[in-house]
């Protein structure tokens, strides 16, 4: 993999910060960076063909329902799924939110009897999750009576599946849907998936997998995987904002109730009631993000065209180097597997006796953007009692050198704050 073609790709890698030093962004877990080629199918879209889609007769409206419906279709080859099964949404929270929305409205909606959910019922999920996917399910639990369970994660930032919230299987014959992170945004834990739906499966329940920090970095093939649903967010793979992706199995998205209502998600309306479109038109009430789409789907031939096993080996690469890095820093613990087994490309750390925001100031005065805080992880920050650390993530225009920037900055914060 090419990582000096690959930087000149991206406009805003070559500026500089904070006095003229070059930027060195480790904080592609948030958010990553656009490539030109994703800027430029955006413009273009916007410059040519820009209307509303799936209406009017008139030729843009055509070619912008075209533009997204080829969208819909790369991204869904790109994630190993059909066209029908993928649903465009606001971000990977609204997708979640759809579903939780769905099982919460399932009662009395034609043929939707697998999605309800009532008081006693158990929905589980893990101690590492991102509030996106902890807080949908509390809500569902507290207008439904049901009961949210969860795995507990070890020591080593692996889940433990025979420690529980209860202290067994949080998994019973009461679970409706398990929902969990494919690799943790904080510690990059790699799940199992296969386990985790294995156990579903055997009570049927249904499976939703949290994919943003997996689907950017690493081949992801979504039916090979089984689950039922999945999400992941446009910005965090190098495509716009504004947009992500629901995946549902699609004899499940046929069955489900919708979450919002409205236009273009008809099939029939009358004073007296009406009747939905089929998914994925079901779900996307409205006028639809069309030029975020079409980044997005520009993102993925991007991604593509490099190969995601080079871009997950090249991630692994430096996942390594940081962690040999810091930990060979006194006083640096490194929240999470000390391996790149199963591991992913966040590396979180708490520097002994300088907080967490500290070390991200130093940092950031020398050119070097991390991420510092709780990384909406509320829960698993307390599960290892720190109130913040510090997060390093990387994509596909890091290079070794800036991992080594910010390891000798890490040194730096602690001369700095005299604890070296």
């Amino acid at each position: 993999m090419d990582v000096t073609k690959i930087r000149a790709d991206f406009p805003i890698l070559a500026r500089t910060v904070r006095g003229g030093r070059p930027l060195v962004y480790l904080d592609s877990g948030a958010t990553a960076q656009r490539p030109r080629q994703v800027l430029d199918a955006e413009r273009s879209f916007l410059e040519q063909h820009n209307a509303a889609v799936h209406r009017g007769a008139h030729q843009l409206a055509e070619e912008a329902t075209d533009a997204y419906e080829s969208a819909r279709a790369r991204i869904a080859a790109f994630v190993g799924a059909d066209p029908g099964e993928v649903v465009f949404v606001k971000n990977a929270t609204e997708g979640i939110n759809l579903v939780a929305y769905a099982m919460g409205n399932a009662a009395g909606f034609p043929g939707a009897e697998r999605f309800e959910i009532g008081p006693g019922d158990e929905i589980v999920v893990t101690d590492l999750e991102h509030h996106a996917n902890l807080v949908p399910w509390q809500e569902l639990c507290r207008r439904t009576g049901a009961v949210l369970k969860w795995f507990q994660v070890g020591d080593d930032g692996r889940l433990d599946l025979g420690s529980g919230s209860d202290g067994g299987d949080p998994i019973t014959e009461r679970t409706k849907i398990v929902a969990f992170a494919h690799q943790s945004n904080v510690l990059g834990t790699i799940l199992p998936v296969a386990e985790l739906s294995r156990r579903a499966r055997a009570v049927g329940a249904l499976v939703l997998l949290d994919a943003c920090q997996s689907v950017p970095h690493m081949p992801v093939n979504l039916t090979e995987l089984d689950v039922d649903f999945a999400v992941f967010s446009g910005h965090k793979m190098l495509g716009p904002s504004g947009v992500g992706v629901l995946y549902g199995r699609a004899e499940l998205l046929a069955a489900m109730p919708p979450f919002l209502t409205g236009g273009s998600m008809i099939e029939m309306v009358r004073m007296e009631g009406s009747t939905y479109a089929p998914p994925p038109q079901r779900f996307e009430a409205g006028v639809p993000m069309t030029s975020q789409a079409v980044g997005l789907a520009a993102a993925v031939d991007y991604l593509t065209e490099i190969g995601m096993d080079a871009v997950h080996a090249h991630e692994q690469e430096l996942t390594a180097l940081a962690i040999e890095g810091l930990s060979s820093v006194p006083g640096v613990r490194v929240i999470g597997p000390a391996t790149t087994d199963d591991r992913g490309g966040a590396v979180a750390f708490v520097v002994d006796g300088v907080h967490a925001h500290d070390v991200g100031q130093v940092l950031d005065d020398r050119g070097v953007a991390i991420r510092v805080g709780h990384h909406c992880a509320w829960p698993l920050h307390r599960r290892f009692g720190v109130a913040a650390t510090a997060r390093a993530s990387f994509h596909v225009y890091n290079t070794p050198e800036e991992v080594t920037a910010l390891v000798d900055g890490v040194r730096a914060a602690r001369e700095f704050f005299g604890v070296a």
